[in-house]
């Protein structure tokens, strides 16, 4: 069976996701992104893509689900650009699995 891949973010920046076939949520504030982000682990979604905003209210809620296999949490910008947040935590990870930076 496919992995579900679903979106969370402000409406702007994750609706044109939906013509993807995505789940998109929308969300604006901490503890919506954390119920949000609960919710779509407990049915199984195998990717959450989650803007970089919503990420900065929620690193708790990633770090505990960093430690997990599934879902993978992957940082996207909104609407109004990147705050290199994503980049920065795929250069940590390559580093992490090589040893070195080689990005």
């Amino acid at each position: 069976m496919a992995n579900k891949i679903g979106v969370i973010g402000d409406k702007e920046s994750v609706l044109a996701f939906k013509m993807l076939g995505f789940s998109v949520c929308f969300a604006s504030e901490a503890n919506e992104t954390r119920r949000l982000i609960d919710q779509l682990a407990d049915e199984e979604y195998g990717v959450i893509y989650l803007t970089e905003q919503l990420a900065e209210m929620v690193p708790d809620t990633i770090r505990r689900y960093d430690a997990k296999m599934k879902p993978a949490i992957i940082l996207i910008p909104n609407h109004e650009g990147s705050r290199g947040i994503g980049k920065r935590r795929v250069q940590e990870n390559v580093e992490k699995a090589v040893g070195q930076n080689i990005l």
